[in-house]
């Protein structure tokens, strides 16, 4: 047998390596973080996401996003890291 994706419309975000609260905040993991650290160590938390990707917390586990992934929230609210290949030969912009 045969199946179709169903068309499914999600929010996602392309962590670009420059926007590291915009994706945290995207995530709802905590919007204040980058106010409440001080800046040095939000800077060292950047360079450790540079060095070793973004940590996504998936249902599957922990996965990581490197600049240039996407990060999908998914139908159940869940956020997984899509492949920006894969994100475009799956998704296109909905107006």
């Amino acid at each position: 047998m045969k199946y179709r994706k169903k068309p499914v419309v999600v929010d996602a975000i392309k962590w670009d390596g420059q926007n590291l609260v915009e994706c945290i905040q995207f995530m709802g993991q905590d919007v204040n973080l980058h106010d409440r650290m001080e800046s040095e160590k939000f800077d060292d938390y950047r360079e450790l996401v540079h060095r070793d990707g973004l940590k996504i917390y998936t249902l599957e586990g922990v996965m990581n996003a490197n600049e240039g992934d996407y990060i999908i929230k998914g139908v159940q609210g869940e956020f997984y890291p899509c492949k920006p290949d894969i994100f475009q030969a799956t998704y296109e912009i909905v107006d």
